[in-house]
Formats: C-alpha cells, sequence, structure tokens
C-alpha cells in the first residue's frame, strides 16, 4: 500500500506534462494538415538555411551544413512528447515592429558538443556558465540573420530582437509560448555529427510575418481564428464596420433622391460624397499608419554576418601601474616595473581598448598564447563603459 509519497518515475512523468496513471494519449494535431502558412513560413526559413550554415561554421570553426527544416503546428503536450528530457534553450523574443516569442531548443548532448566547439573545448560533459553564453552567441548570430531576411521580405525594418537568456534543464521548464505556436527542426552536420536545433515561433508572429510577405491565406492556419484575428464585420483592413454604412442606410439614400444631382449628404450618413444612381458605393477602408513611438535598439539586432570578416584590434594585458614624469624620464635598462597584478592572476583580453574576457598566459611553441578562462558578464562591460 502506498503511503502517499511519488516514485521517481512518477516524478519524472509529471515532470514531462504526462499521466502517470496510465499510457500517453497520443497528441492530436492542432490543423488537419499542413496550411498555407506553415507552408509559406518553412518557405521563408529554407531561404535561410545557406547563410544560417555560414554563420554555424564561423562561430564553431568547424564545417557545418543545415541539411533540412521541418516545420510544424503544434500544442505543448505534442511538444513535450517529441523533446528529450533535458534541454539547453534560449528565450530570443522579437521585439519593435512585429514583437513575438522566439525559443531556441537544444538536446543535451547536440548542446555540449557545439558548446566545445565555439569554446575550443573538447569532450564537454557539463554546460558551464561560459558554455551557455558562448552558445547563446550563436543563437543570437542565428535570430540576427533571420531578422534581416524577414525585414527583407516583409519591407518592416523595425523587427528587433532581445538579448539570448539561456537556461539549461528539464523540457518541461521550456517556456514555450501558450496555446499553438510554430516549431522548426533543423538538422545541422557540423563536422562529423548531426545535431538537431529546434526553433519555436508564436503563431501570431508567424501570422503576421506571412501576411506581410505575402504568403498564406486568410483562412490557412487555424491560429487565424483562434488569435488575434481581427473583428472586422468585412472590412479587409481589420477596421471595425461603422453603424450607419452603406448597407444600414439604403433607405435613406433613396429619401434623397430629390437631392441635386452631385449634392453632399451629411458626414456620419455616408461619411462623404453621396453615391450617384446605379453605382455602388466606394469601399472605403480605415488608414493604418506605422507605429511611430520611440523603442529601444536590441543590441542582438541586425545580421551580425554582415561585419563577419572585420578586422578588429585584440590586446592583452599583463597589468598597469602610474608613475611621476620624473619616475619615467629615470627609467633605464635593468628598470624594474612593479604591475598592479599579482603573480597568478589572470591576464585582461580586451578588444579595441575594451575589456570582454580574462585568461591565462600560456606557451605554444615558441610564440606566447593566452587560454580563456572567463568570459566578462553584460554588467562588468556596461561598469567598464561608465
Amino acid at each position: 500500500m502506498s503511503d502517499g509519497s511519488l516514485s521517481q518515475e512518477e516524478i519524472d512523468s509529471l515532470l514531462s506534462g504526462l499521466d502517470s496513471g496510465g499510457p500517453a494519449p497520443a497528441a492530436k494535431p492542432s490543423a488537419p494538415g499542413p496550411s498555407r502558412e506553415v507552408q509559406a513560413w518553412r518557405e521563408i526559413l529554407e531561404g535561410t538555411l545557406e547563410g544560417q550554415s555560414q554563420n554555424i561554421a564561423m562561430m564553431t570553426g568547424a564545417d557545418a551544413r543545415i541539411s533540412g527544416v521541418k516545420v510544424e503546428l503544434l500544442s505543448r503536450d505534442a511538444f513535450l512528447q517529441s523533446t528529450p528530457q533535458e534541454v539547453l534553450s534560449y528565450r530570443v523574443d522579437f521585439t519593435g515592429g512585429v514583437p513575438g516569442e522566439h525559443v531556441f531548443v537544444i538536446p543535451k548532448d547536440s548542446a555540449l558538443r557545439i558548446a566545445g566547439l565555439v569554446i575550443k573545448e573538447d569532450g564537454l560533459s557539463e554546460l558551464s556558465d561560459m558554455a551557455v553564453s558562448a552558445v547563446g552567441e550563436l543563437m543570437s548570430t542565428m535570430t540576427g540573420a533571420l531578422i534581416t531576411t524577414l525585414s527583407d521580405k516583409s519591407g518592416n525594418r523595425g523587427i528587433q530582437s532581445s538579448a539570448a537568456d539561456g537556461n539549461f534543464g528539464p523540457k518541461a521548464m521550456v517556456k514555450v509560448p501558450s496555446g499553438d505556436f510554430v516549431r522548426a527542426t533543423y538538422q545541422v552536420e557540423i563536422g562529423p555529427n548531426n545535431e538537431t536545433i529546434v526553433e519555436v515561433f508564436s503563431a501570431p508572429f508567424v501570422r503576421d510575418l506571412v501576411a506581410a510577405s505575402g504568403g498564406g491565406d486568410q483562412g490557412g492556419m487555424s491560429m487565424n481564428m483562434q488569435m488575434g484575428a481581427s473583428q472586422s464585420g468585412g472590412n479587409g483592413m481589420g477596421g471595425q464596420q461603422q453603424p450607419g454604412g452603406y448597407g444600414g442606410n439604403l433607405g435613406g439614400m433613396q429619401g434623397m433622391m430629390g437631392a441635386p444631382q452631385g449634392g453632399y449628404a451629411p458626414m456620419g450618413m455616408y461619411g462623404g460624397q453621396a453615391p450617384m444612381m446605379g453605382m455602388s458605393p466606394p469601399n472605403v477602408q480605415p488608414v493604418q499608419f506605422a507605429n511611430l513611438a520611440m523603442r529601444q535598439a536590441s543590441p542582438e539586432a541586425g545580421n551580425i554576418g554582415l561585419i563577419m570578416d572585420v578586422y578588429m584590434e585584440m590586446t592583452v594585458e599583463l597589468g598597469r601601474t602610474r608613475k611621476l614624469i620624473r619616475e619615467i624620464l629615470g627609467m633605464g635598462e635593468g628598470t624594474i616595473i612593479e604591475l598592479d597584478k599579482l603573480a597568478g592572476e589572470p591576464v585582461d583580453i580586451l578588444v579595441n581598448h575594451k575589456l570582454i574576457a580574462k585568461g591565462e598566459v600560456v606557451v605554444i611553441d615558441e610564440n606566447f598564447g593566452v587560454r580563456v578562462t572567463e568570459i566578462v558578464s553584460p554588467m562588468e562591460r556596461m561598469a567598464d563603459l561608465a
């Protein structure tokens, strides 16, 4: 007889979103088949595969090729059933012109191998903070490349992204969008290994971008009816039909037959000039203007791949000190200068004179080198700038 406590198997089942009382029910598809919008979104993503392969190759230093992408509309239950137990996830939401939830999900084994390539450390068994941060830079680069493609296709130059927020843990802790969402699964060949990278998009974001890019249809994806579809009452621009419109004022128009030809109806009855007899009323639609509110630009926005071949000055600083002018003028051969660093302390690694990392000095053949031991956090970088 049970004492009321949960077994480890029951705990694992609860974490994965399953009912421990019996076999898991089959996941119901969110739509009867691939809609035009899902197909259009897949075509957009397929257009980025070559560029994304180059981004992965540059960040990992290995040959990389994305062999294909599978796009589908899923519920959270279906997502959990098809996802490995432990994953590395990154929340990189879209902001600005077209906001939307956006998450990368990488299985643990793939995350360890990718992180090892990025930080140049073979055989990783655990994901350190430095490894999580390094893979986060890759996810931000991939997001920036996608934003460039979406901006070109939609004409919306205000799309931005938030900084990558990485977390490693059980799949049930991944913060996927509520309701149904779109999942893109990439099969990536990096060196001799085949890795999996999953990208999750909120359904309204996909719908809006596909519509802005000229793809999809009004009734294709079920999310059009469930998430944020405008209640237009037949108005193609999404505005509400005003009471007293043409359909409801036909009698009023007939009552004005005695009015001089070309005369004007009162404002509010027809919204302007009365239509001439025998002509259908014009299709009046509200004008939608772009949001001119000032938004803070994200440091991760844009396509960083465009500047990957730009050289920057990198220096390693052993230490610093301050001397009086008379002491500097009095220096000669054999003078010993004491620095502000203790023996054995990590040296500073600077790019364009800004601290980005710390490391230890090593000897490579007959040359000095430095092994990176710590990536400086963004807060420390901001404090350095201040």
